[in-house]
C-alpha cells in the first residue's frame, strides 16, 4: 500500500506562469514534480492545496504525493531537495499523512494578503505594488466589511472559470497598515480565480473616492465581472496561510 505525503514550501512566483502546469510556461508544479522526481528516482505526480496565479508568492503552500516505499524523513533530504531547486522555491518539511488527507480537498481556508506601498524599495522589487495615490482606508474597510454579508462572488471572477458555483465563506476581509505598507487580509474557504486581485483593484477605486461604498455593494449584488474595477498586479499578492482540520496531520498510514 502506498504512503501518501504532505510537503510544506513557500516560493516567489515572480518567475513562474503560476503553481499548475502550463503548455507555454515554467509553473511551481513543474519545477517541483521535476526535482522530487530526480532525487528519488522515479516519477512523483504532486497535488497542490490551490493554485495560485502567474506572478503571486506564496509563504505557506502544501501539496501531497504518494510512494510505494517508505521515505528516509531526514533533513539531510529536504536539505538535498533545496539545493536542487532553484531559490525562490524553498521546501521546510515532509510528513507522512493519512490515506484519505488531500492537500486541497481536506483544507478549509486559505489566507492570503496584498501589500502596497507608496515608495519603490530595492528589496521588495516585485514583493509588492508600488500605488501612489492617496487613500481613504476607511472607506475601503467599510467596503471590506459588504464581504461578509453576501457569499456569491461571480463579479470578482475571471469570466470562463470552470467552477459549479462562485460562493464563498469570507472569514476576514480588512485592510491593515503594517510599518511603511498598506496591506489587505482576506481569510475564506475557497476563492474564485482571480478574485482576491479584483476585489483589491475594485476597493482601490473606493479608497481614491471614484466608487462608493454602496456602488461597491451593487458590484457584489450584479454578479457580472464587467462591473468590478481592474484587477490588481500579482506582485503584491501572498497566499500566507492553508488551514486544516485540527489533529489531520497527526493521523499516520498504517504500516
Amino acid at each position: 500500500m502506498s504512503q501518501r505525503y504532505f510537503i510544506q514550501l513557500s516560493y516567489r512566483g515572480t518567475a513562474y506562469h503560476g503553481w499548475q502546469f502550463q503548455p507555454n510556461g515554467i509553473s511551481i508544479q513543474e519545477v517541483l514534480e521535476q526535482k522530487l522526481s530526480m532525487i528519488l528516482k522515479e516519477r512523483i505526480a504532486i497535488v497542490g492545496s490551490g493554485r495560485t496565479d502567474a506572478g503571486v508568492h506564496a509563504e505557506q503552500q502544501f501539496a501531497h504525493f504518494e510512494r510505494e516505499h517508505p521515505l528516509d524523513l531526514t533533513d539531510t533530504l529536504i536539505h538535498a531537495l533545496n539545493c536542487l531547486l532553484p531559490p525562490d522555491i524553498a521546501i521546510q518539511t515532509i510528513f507522512p499523512v493519512a490515506p484519505d488527507v488531500h492537500a486541497r480537498f481536506s483544507a478549509t481556508t486559505r489566507y492570503y494578503q496584498y501589500r502596497i506601498r507608496k515608495q519603490k524599495s530595492p528589496f521588495l522589487d516585485y514583493l509588492v505594488y508600488v500605488f501612489r495615490p492617496q487613500l481613504d482606508i476607511d472607506e475601503m474597510n467599510k467596503a471590506a466589511a459588504l464581504l461578509f454579508q453576501y457569499d456569491d462572488f461571480e463579479s470578482f471572477s475571471k469570466v470562463r472559470t470552470k467552477v459549479s458555483h462562485f460562493r464563498c465563506l469570507i472569514h476576514r476581509a480588512e485592510w491593515v497598515i503594517e510599518n511603511d505598507q498598506l496591506v489587505f487580509h482576506i481569510k475564506a474557504n475557497r476563492f474564485l480565480y482571480g478574485m482576491v486581485r479584483t476585489l483589491v483593484g475594485t476597493m482601490l477605486e473606493v479608497g481614491q473616492g471614484r466608487m462608493t461604498v454602496a456602488e461597491f455593494e451593487q458590484i457584489l449584488l450584479a454578479k457580472d465581472r464587467t462591473k468590478a474595477g481592474r484587477s490588481a498586479p500579482a506582485s503584491g499578492l501572498f497566499l500566507v496561510e492553508v488551514g486544516y482540520p485540527p489533529g489531520v496531520f497527526d493521523k499516520k498510514n498504517d504500516e
